[in-house]
């Protein structure tokens, strides 16, 4: 039995069924799970001070794309749309191979856990050169994240009126039989799980009708959750119209893309009869604001989604559209952006941290995940707030409005992956200089 005490937190910020905030508490760790909240509690094994932090579950990426970390800010992408945004990368990203699949996946979910994720999904839907989903997956496992990877997949290149690039594409029944592999080998379904495998077709233009409803009777099938990108902007609107002959929301339900084992990302389209089907289907979202922002895709109508009922989470998306992956640092920009289309009582700091917690757990179908309660996941951020970020605040649990953007201690399965704002588990440096270099590999 391993044991881990953190002892005298200023506050406790559970995001438990009362929402409870418990001041001067300790938190018990017992074998990866919480096993006690509140005061005066004893341990037998480590414990950490966290006098002057604020203790909230580990925060939930519910979208990226990890292999993009090599390619932050390139010219020619930095100011374009989506569509000429994508056209741009994707003959870099034909040059990879399973070498930056993994260290860009392993700096990407290394700069999650510095700003307090726990959990992080991931979208790969490019294999060239002998990459593989898994090359993904031991990047994680090796730096010590929870982690959701999806098999992704592009069938539909320019020649076939896609706009993907041929060399890029895969047969779909490649796809599909792939698809099979990586579920079997690493797909684990228990409560506490590392690692779960979902599928994810890559979006409606990429594509087609046939991967779409294949992937979503296998992934019933399985047992595992769907994914894909929908109704990002004005552009993916029209292009649904045009080929479909219908709205995006329409096009994923007719094809078995809703339900409560579905989630999509961005969503920032969604018109009213679309955000009724996706409360009603228990549609999951993943929103993406500092993306959708950088692309100039709109700001998603998140509060109308909330009050209907639509389970939302954050996503970071790729460091090529972002181009950071600040996981806290975009819960806050999704509170700011409803305060922007909505007014500044339209998005609390607490509902903004429960989306970025909580809701993104629920929305992976993780309920053992996001929130700080006896027999939950010891999934665990600790953000100092004796600094300069919350100097003169009065409440400590307003993070997003005042507060630091890079965690102090943060545990996953009760093992600590960032100590003091270091990664422990991983050479860092070491990793940053191989990014570097296979970058600057790429850029020449």
């Amino acid at each position: 039995m391993t044991e881990i005490l953190i002892r005298n937190a200023d506050l406790i910020v559970t995001m438990d069924d009362a929402r409870q905030e418990l001041a001067g508490a300790d938190l018990l760790v017992r074998d990866g799970a919480i096993a006690q909240i509140g005061q005066g509690l004893t341990c037998s094994g480590e414990i950490h001070d966290a006098a002057g932090c604020v203790v909230t579950p580990g925060l939930v990426n519910t979208h990226h794309h990890l292999y993009q970390t090599l390619t932050r800010a390139v010219p020619g992408g930095q100011d374009a749309l989506l569509f000429g945004w994508l056209r741009t990368l994707y003959p870099i990203w034909s040059r990879f191979g399973p070498d930056e699949m993994f260290i860009s996946a392993q700096i990407g979910l290394a700069e999650l856990a510095l700003s307090g994720c726990t959990l992080s999904s991931d979208h790969l839907y490019l294999y060239p050169n002998g990459a593989r989903l898994e090359d993904t997956i031991h990047a994680a496992s090796e730096l010590g994240l929870r982690f959701h990877p999806t098999r992704g997949a592009m069938s539909i290149g320019e020649s076939d009126g896609g706009l993907p690039p041929d060399a890029l594409v895969e047969g779909e029944q490649a796809i599909i039989e792939d698809m099979i592999r990586v579920v079997d080998a690493y797909h684990d379904p228990s409560e506490g799980s590392m690692c779960r495998v979902g599928l994810a077709p890559c979006s409606p233009f990429s594509v087609s009708r046939d991967l779409m409803r294949e992937a979503a009777l296998l992934a019933r099938d399985k047992g595992v959750m769907l994914h894909t990108h929908l109704a990002e902007n004005d552009e993916d609107i029209a292009y649904s119209e045009q080929q479909f002959g219908c709205r995006p929301g329409q096009y994923a339900e007719e094809l078995g893309w809703t339900g409560s084992d579905v989630w999509h990302a961005h969503c920032v389209k969604l018109d009213g009869a679309e955000i009724d089907l996706f409360a009603r289907s228990r549609t999951g979202v993943a929103h993406c604001p500092c993306s959708n922002c950088r692309l100039g895709s709109g700001i998603a109508p998140i509060r109308t989604m909330r009050d209907h009922g639509v389970p939302v989470g954050l996503g970071v998306d790729g460091s090529a559209s972002n181009d950071s992956g600040n996981l806290v640092a975009e819960a806050r920009q999704a509170m700011l952006l409803q305060r922007v289309a909505n007014g500044a009582d339209s998005m609390s700091a607490r509902e903004a941290l429960e989306i970025a917690t909580r809701g993104g757990a629920d929305v992976l179908n993780r309920p053992d995940c996001g929130r700080l309660m006896p027999g939950k996941r010891a999934d665990i951020a600790i953000w100092d707030v004796s600094g300069i970020e919350s100097a003169g605040s009065w409440d400590p649990a307003a993070l997003l409005l005042a507060g630091p953007t890079r965690v102090k201690h943060l545990f996953v399965e009760g093992r600590q992956i960032v100590q003091d704002g270091q990664i422990t588990t991983i050479d860092l440096p070491k990793a940053i200089e191989t990014q570097n270099r296979l970058a600057r590999a790429l850029a020449e």
